[in-house]
């Protein structure tokens, strides 16, 4: 019940931002990038939150240990590339 309901919920999210950025687009008035970017942020929040409502628990945990990798591995690029450019 809550998946449905959590998905309904991602659905008419979407299509209101969507006429939302329709509305603005057709009254001429403009929008900043950072204000989309963060609609679309919220709106994928919501659809990542009913993929992960959907699954058992052991899938739910592989997924957020390879997220929790994949944040740490990019840390660590980051500061390895940091190191790279600082030197002579």
């Amino acid at each position: 019940m809550a998946v449905a309901l959590t998905v309904t919920v991602a659905v008419l999210t979407s299509l209101a931002f969507i006429g939302w950025l329709i509305y603005r687009a057709v009254k001429g008035k403009s929008f900043k990038p950072h204000v989309v970017t963060y609609g679309v942020a919220c709106v994928t929040g919501v659809f990542t939150l009913a993929f992960f409502l959907s699954m058992d628990i052991p899938q739910l945990v592989k997924i957020v240990a390879s997220i929790f990798l994949g944040m740490v591995l990019i840390v660590l690029a980051a500061l390895w590339q940091r190191r790279q450019s600082s030197k002579p």
